[in-house]
């Protein structure tokens, strides 16, 4: 159950509308690494996680938090668009500045959401669930919660630098510092899981049934070697199982393969291939 406090968590007022930035807003709120994306993340991960218990109150703990900076960034963008001018483009077109900040501008703000925030990224995609990941694996999830908080944190900088509105830097400099303990709390939760289980994600399934030989071994697919000089191609594995090993030059394992021609109705074969194939179909018997 939730219950909604009818405060924000951090102060989230500019101090001048600027229509051009809040367009730009909209990628932290719903673009890929948006807020709305790893609100929805975490609380999924939480809802389907099965015991340990720890585990799922920091999931739903983050997850919840992250619905209170949804309504920040919602708040912020929709006082960005208060009082932003609203001029004909015929007067727009004689004065240049008018102009860019039109040009600059999301038009929905006006005609869909009435100077309001969407669920949308900074080009009007709408946010997708595509964009969360809750496969039910406790490591291999926070480690796509780190990348998300890491992704997360960049955008949050960047847009930090491209303002100088000293309110809307103050919101992000929360943001910013929130999103540092987040990439702190999931790369944690992961080291804690590593050393509880293995590196590698599952860590139930049986190594007998991999192809051991190849498991630790970097092939060399690139022009020089340069990444002979890598900790990933010397020493001990990091899942401390094997040896890490460089093949410079490989070779295939397998030999290439001769697929029999397709049978007549596929109509990309010439019949009298059928016929000098000794694994083509008769075609009298098709």
């Amino acid at each position: 159950m939730f219950y909604h406090v009818k405060e924000l968590q951090y102060h989230a007022k500019p101090e001048r509308p600027d229509p051009v930035y809040a367009k730009k807003l909209q990628e932290i709120l719903g673009g890929q690494f948006g807020e709305i994306s790893v609100a929805m993340q975490y609380l999924f991960q939480g809802w389907n996680t099965r015991g340990d218990g720890k585990y799922k109150d920091l999931l739903m703990d983050t997850g919840t938090e992250e619905l209170a900076h949804i309504e920040m960034l919602a708040t912020m963008i929709a006082r960005l668009l208060d009082g932003a001018p609203d001029v004909e483009l015929e007067d727009a077109a004689k004065d240049p500045v008018i102009a860019a900040i039109l040009g600059g501008s999301n038009p929905q703000h006006t005609i869909v959401s009435g100077l309001g925030a969407m669920p949308a990224d900074s080009v009007g995609n709408r946010w997708t669930a595509d964009y969360i990941i809750a496969s039910g694996n406790l490591l291999a999830d926070f480690r796509s919660n780190l990348n998300a908080e890491s992704q997360g944190r960049l955008q949050a900088v960047r847009l930090y630098e491209q303002t100088t509105d000293r309110g809307v830097r103050d919101m992000l400099s929360w943001l910013i510092a929130r999103d540092t303990m987040h990439q702190n709390q999931w790369y944690a939760a992961c080291r804690e899981l590593e050393e509880k289980e293995n590196i590698v994600v599952p860590s139930t399934f049986p190594r007998e049934l991999q192809k051991e030989q190849v498991a630790y071994t970097l092939f060399n697919y690139s022009a020089g070697d340069e990444s002979a000089t890598g900790r990933w191609a010397h020493g001990p594995s990091m899942d401390s199982c094997g040896t890490f090993n460089y093949v410079d030059k490989p070779v295939a394992f397998a030999p290439a393969p001769h697929l029999a021609p397709a049978p007549p109705y596929i109509h990309d074969t010439p019949l009298w291939a059928l016929r000098k194939s000794d694994d083509a179909p008769d075609p009298d018997m098709m």
